[in-house]
């Protein structure tokens, strides 16, 4: 009965941290994703996908992300949780400039290789079928970054509970990383195309929003989140990408007809 009653006061001193993530994250997706489409709808050449209207499953996926985004904040709160309560294997390092700086480039690099080696799972026979929700939204927009099935999530972010554990990351380190991570996600779910550059595309190792588009609408390639690096030396990457960012960044240095590129 004792530990009964322990493992009950460590829940309800945890509800808190969960529900003010939750609070945060949904905040945080209504937000961004008004704003993004504020923007694009000012500039609708530049969708990459002209033939498809992402946009007509919008209710469906802000339901499913709604419902999703508890598992996602579940995660996030557990790895803020058990690194303020002292509930981990390392000890997270003091803050300064170069911890900050050298912990953000070590979560993001591994957050990228668990991303990739996660995502190539969930595409198995095994697991595909809690995947398979995320893939109705063949066109993707800023409302589908969290259309997930609860498995898919926790799969997938997962890496929020379990990074604290090993990693000596401060908890403020770790916010600022799943900020970046939903910024990312969200205007690589956006499907419109306003950052193809020379850095988005070989040599160098950097992503635009046509990488994770082509996984939507191709389906068996780039499955990488941050980085191109996994999907190149993987032989995953699009064989389209290189070429289709080029396209896109003659567009937007002419006629701006950005929407005219490769799929």
């Amino acid at each position: 009965m004792t530990g009964l009653t322990s493992a009950g006061g460590v829940l309800l001193e945890f509800l808190p941290y969960w529900a003010a993530v939750y609070a945060i994250n949904v905040a945080l997706y209504f937000l961004t994703g008004w704003v993004l489409v504020a923007i694009q709808n000012r500039h609708p050449d530049r969708r990459i996908q002209q033939g498809r209207r992402g946009e007509k499953r919008k209710a469906r996926e802000i339901r499913q992300s709604v419902i999703s985004l508890l598992v996602t904040a579940g995660c996030m709160a557990g790895g803020i949780f058990l690194s303020v309560k002292g509930y981990t294997f390392v000890t997270p390092l003091d803050l300064s400039w170069w911890s900050v700086i050298v912990m953000f480039v070590v979560s993001v690099v591994v957050f990228d290789a668990w991303f990739y080696w996660a995502h190539r799972f969930m595409h198995t026979p095994l697991m595909y079928r809690f995947h398979a929700e995320h893939h109705r939204s063949v066109a993707p927009t800023v409302w589908s970054t969290y259309s997930d099935d609860l498995v898919d999530a926790f799969v997938m972010q997962s890496y929020y509970l379990w990074a604290p554990l090993v990693l000596p990351i401060p908890v403020e380190v770790l916010i600022a990383h799943r900020l970046w991570d939903h910024f990312n996600g969200t205007i690589g779910h956006s499907g419109f195309e306003f950052y193809a550059s020379p850095l988005s595309r070989m040599p160098s190792p950097m992503v635009c929003v046509t990488f994770h588009d082509q996984h939507h609408s191709r389906f068996k390639y780039n499955y990488a989140n941050f980085f191109s690096f996994w999907d190149r030396i993987c032989g995953t990457i699009d064989p389209r990408y290189d070429e289709t960012v080029k396209t896109f960044e003659a567009a937007s240095t002419t006629d701006g007809n950005v929407g005219k590129a490769p799929d």
